[in-house]
């Protein structure tokens, strides 16, 4: 309590000083503020955004410990020096070296992530003179696990900075950004540096640099490291069993390959009462129903074997829900509470649209078959008017009810 004390004085103190929101912030990442309300009638309760945002992150721990433990697999599985995984609870797979690994390449983008996009966020409460709030505590987190593992620490840095600027500070900051910050960087990321977000050598630790030796003529082993959309949007079969792409014991960004854990996390976050069960559902049920209509085209041979678009549209429909990022987008992005859908009924049409249009820009883009996230954008865009027109229907019906008992 002394310290706490010494800390509140020395802000007093300094009250007038153009760096103290920068001070308060660091206060109050530690303690309780002090400011608090003693008069009038105020709302009670446990909750608030430092404990939001802490909740969110404790619910992506898991996916960031098995994003670990997948790139040192990956990494010596694609070497041939370790054996596939038996399962998820497999000898070769839950091994210290491929968490070595995983924290030798997973832990920089955290760091970075999280020392540059506060750093920005500390810069323009200075400059602006607010309070750092804690909107960046979970997109710091969402950041790492939604880029591939050998992303340059540059590229991610100029990202960031892009992101949380363009993303959220020209709106206002916390609360006022009509984009998800996170999904803006990768956005950044994908139209910027393409070959690094869409390539298959990306999605694997030691990838690139082998094939840079191998096209110098240096004699090495070739390692691949394809996520399964892309050998899907190509045609091929994939090596990987249903339970593989379950459990996530594949290649793809750090943090979003494991549907299991995932679905953990979304548990999680309904029992807090933080994450919307409605836009996980119906982001479910639109990506089946547009799954379904393509099974159907091929079913019906409108589309046929040979066509760019024919190794997504024949895959099973409810496979596209285990596969790429559409779990995780659903799961930690389109629930943003202030970017998605505020009104219920409004809830259930924006997912519904991020869930068809996920499965649709999937298999029409075989350059980048990934679509969650932009059809998760997309709708950040237009949420405000499908609570609108959520609103002023409400008003219609109260209206005419209104005018039946008067008249």
């Amino acid at each position: 309590m002394g310290l706490k004390s010494n800390l509140h004085n020395f802000k007093e103190k300094n009250k007038d000083k153009k760096w103290l929101p920068g001070f308060n912030a660091l206060f109050t990442f530690l303690y309780m503020p002090n400011e608090t309300t003693h008069n009038g009638t105020h709302i009670k309760a446990a909750d608030d955004l430092k404990r939001t945002m802490n909740t969110v992150i404790m619910a992506l721990v898991p996916c960031l410990i098995f994003g670990m433990f997948n790139a040192g697999y990956q990494h010596y599985l694609a070497q041939g020096l370790i054996e596939s995984a038996n399962g998820f609870l497999g000898a070769s797979f839950w091994t210290l070296d491929n968490l070595v690994v995983g924290l030798w390449k997973v832990l920089p983008l955290v760091i970075v992530s999280y020392g540059v996009g506060l750093a920005v966020e500390f810069v323009f409460a200075i400059i602006k003179g607010h309070e750092v709030e804690e909107g960046y505590l979970v997109t710091g987190m969402l950041v790492p696990l939604i880029v591939p593992i050998d992303i340059p620490l540059w590229m991610l840095s100029v990202a960031v900075i892009f992101g949380v600027i363009i993303g959220k500070e020209v709106f206002g900051g916390t609360g006022m950004n009509i984009l998800n910050p996170a999904l803006t960087i990768r956005a950044f990321l994908f139209f910027a540096y393409p070959t690094w977000m869409s390539g298959d050598k990306v999605w694997i630790h030691g990838a690139v640099e082998r094939d840079q030796m191998i096209a110098a003529g240096q004699n090495v082993d070739a390692i691949s490291g394809e996520t399964i959309l892309g050998t899907l949007a190509q045609g091929k079969e994939v090596a990987y069993s249903v339970w593989d792409m379950f459990y996530g014991i594949i290649p793809g960004s750090v943090g979003e390959t494991s549907t299991l854990l995932i679905l953990v996390g979304a548990l999680f976050l309904i029992f807090a009462k933080i994450g919307s069960w409605r836009i996980m559902l119906s982001s479910v049920v639109g990506a089946l129903v547009m799954g379904l209509i393509f099974n159907g085209l091929v079913s019906a041979e409108v589309i046929t074997e040979g066509s760019k678009f024919y190794g997504l549209m024949s895959t099973e429909f409810w496979h596209h829900l285990l596969i790429g990022g559409f779990a995780f987008g659903t799961v930690f992005m389109a629930t943003d509470p202030v970017t998605a859908s505020q009104t219920n009924k409004g809830k259930w049409v924006y997912g519904f649209l991020i869930g068809f249009l996920s499965i649709m820009i999937r298999v029409f883009n075989p350059a980048y078959p990934e679509g969650v996230m932009l059809a998760i954008l997309l709708m950040n865009v237009f949420a405000p008017t499908i609570d609108h027109y959520v609103v002023q229907g409400n008003v219609k019906k109260r209206m005419k009810r209104l005018k039946a008992k008067t008249a």
